[in-house]
Formats: C-alpha cells, structure tokens, sequence
C-alpha cells in the first residue's frame, strides 16, 4: 500500500515537473501552474486580461514568460517598503 502512495506521489512530481520546464502552456497548464480554475482562465481570456495566443482560431496557447510577468503586474508594497519610500522622499527633499 505504501508503495502505491510513493509511486503516486513520484508520478505527480514528474508531472510537475514535466510542465514547469514548458515554455508554452495549454489551458491545462495553466491551470496546473498558476491554480487558476478554467472557468476563470476562460474569462480573463474573454475579457483580453490575459496573454495569450490562438493559432487558426483553435487551441489556446499561453507563453510562461508572458504569464509570469502578467502575475506579477500591480504588486503591492509592504507597509515598511511605503515607509522607507516616504523617508526618501522626505530626506532627498531636505536636501
């Protein structure tokens, strides 16, 4: 029985790593690499929030570097990042 868990395991690991090293994804990808739902995927693709690509009008298609700069728009600071912003600010204003 142990066995059978390692081996699962072993195989799910292989699967990750398999799909991490593509450099372009499938909505199956996708939604491994980022945890997105499909319904979700699809509607961001609807709406033109995501990069994407559609050859003859068929397939979905996503490039991982696209979608790793697209995850990280709109990132958000720390309250101690604003702070130390705020002191530059103020200092180099003194001077």
């Amino acid at each position: 029985m142990e066995a059978n868990l390692i081996l699962e395991k072993l195989e799910r690991i292989e699967a990750i790593l398999s799909k991490t090293a593509k450099t372009i994804l499938t909505v199956d990808d996708l939604i491994d690499y980022t945890g997105f739902k499909r319904s979700y995927i699809y509607k961001l693709v609807h709406l033109n929030e995501i990069p994407y690509s559609k050859p003859q009008g068929k397939i979905l298609f996503f490039d991982r570097e696209e979608i790793d700069h697209w995850l990280r728009q709109n990132k958000s600071q720390s309250k101690a990042q604003i702070e130390n912003k705020a002191l530059d600010y103020f200092f180099k204003s003194k001077k």
